[in-house]
């Protein structure tokens, strides 16, 4: 006879609750959430055999008051690190490593129009600068630019700003961060220069989103959409304005909280809950090819323009 013995969560279940009562960038919903876990705790809810479903009952909570998709409580198949933010930076480095930086397509359609997909990350700046900087020279002397974003999950704000520069002629205000340590903010803005050759500010630009486009991708879609600068088509975005930090509180376990809010200089707001809402609705799968018809089309009008 064998007896399965169960993941003692009070540990997991203590830790959550102080960093989400130290860190969480709504005080108030981190009081309710603190309130509601232990709640959770002392009626068994979490009495489970396992890591991996405790993470899925715990996040669910977690989600359950503000619907904030950044607040988790995430499974790790693979030991991780106890260090802050070691175990989604290893994770990264594996996706990094296997999509030729982050930037896995360049292609040149008909009529002159280029598709750069960046997927599935937009990594940490200092590893992605050379090979985006490599990916947005080359579609740089495209007649229009499509750039998907249909499989990317976030990455690095500041590796947003980096591609922003790319697609701009000037350097413009992108997006604000508020952090709650020290209640400070902090503007994000696009470089006045890039080790390559920008496609510009004047071109046809467009950007393909779906349910999939999170976080950081969602903050490049919506930048450049506020800007007037890109037309998106394709779905709406997750819905993930907060950025965060995680922190190992098992072997297999890291909570990620999210310790900032981000606020467009343009809306006054973001896209947290609402997603990023595409200029183009249609179906993901068909969103290449209406974006495709779109950039001949406006290229034949400007033609059109030029000639009279």
């Amino acid at each position: 006879m064998t007896t399965s013995t169960k993941l003692p969560p009070a540990p997991v279940i203590d830790e959550t609750v102080r960093l989400l009562t130290e860190h969480y960038v709504f005080p108030e919903t981190a009081e309710q959430l603190a309130v509601l876990l232990r709640r959770r705790l002392t009626e068994g809810a979490y009495d489970v055999d396992d890591a991996e479903e405790l993470a899925r009952l715990v996040t669910a909570d977690l989600q359950s008051v503000n619907g904030d998709r950044h607040l988790r409580l995430r499974h790790h198949a693979d030991p991780v690190p106890p260090e802050r933010g070691a175990a989604a930076l290893d994770a990264m480095r594996r996706d990094f490593d296997t999509s030729l930086g982050g930037a896995p397509r360049v292609q040149l359609l008909d009529g002159g129009v280029a598709v750069v997909e960046l997927a599935p990350m937009l990594f940490p700046l200092e590893w992605a600068a050379e090979p985006l900087s490599a990916a947005l020279t080359l579609a740089s002397r495209a007649q229009a630019l499509i750039v998907d974003l249909r499989a990317n999950r976030g990455g690095d704000p500041d590796t947003v700003a980096f591609v922003c520069s790319h697609l701009l002629d000037e350097r413009t205000h992108l997006n604000t961060m508020y952090w709650r340590d020290g209640e400070r903010s902090e503007q994000s803005w696009s470089q006045p220069h890039v080790p390559g050759a920008r496609f510009g500010g004047s071109k046809p630009l467009y950007v393909l989103a779906d349910d999939s486009t999170f976080s950081a991708a969602e903050e490049l879609a919506y930048d450049l959409q506020q800007l007037g600068r890109a037309v998106v088509v394709g779905e709406r975005t997750r819905g993930g304005a907060h950025p965060c930090n995680g922190w190992t509180v098992h072997p297999h376990l890291e909570v990620t909280v999210p310790v900032g809010r981000a606020v467009n200089p343009v809306s006054g707001t973001n896209w947290e809950g609402t997603g990023v809402q595409p200029d183009v609705p249609c179906a993901a799968a068909d969103s290449l090819d209406r974006a495709h018809t779109l950039a001949l089309a406006r290229l034949a009008d400007r033609s059109l323009d030029s000639g009279r």
